[in-house]
């Protein structure tokens, strides 16, 4: 069941409260839309499970974040090593 405002967060009724199921809303969002590829760029990268992100065309499966490709903390490692080589 979903409802105008919370969309995919309306399957929790009347409980948490509205601000957390416009967060859960907000993160589905992100997580289920399709992403770009960083081997043949396109955008058929899906997530198949918790960190694991399949691309639909060129079959390329990669780790990542929990609901995004890349997690912030991914960004943050590659930004120090970058740094760190100069």
């Amino acid at each position: 069941m979903k409802t105008k405002k919370v969309g995919s967060a309306g399957r929790f009724g009347a409980r948490y409260g509205t601000k957390t199921k416009k967060v859960v809303t907000q993160i589905e969002k992100l997580q289920k839309r399709k992403h770009k590829c960083p081997e043949c760029e396109r955008s058929a990268l899906k997530r198949a499970a918790s960190g694991i992100w399949n691309c639909g065309k060129c079959g390329l499966q990669i780790g990542g974040g929990a609901y995004l490709p890349e997690s912030v903390a991914t960004k943050v490692i590659v930004e120090s090593l970058k740094k760190k080589e100069k």
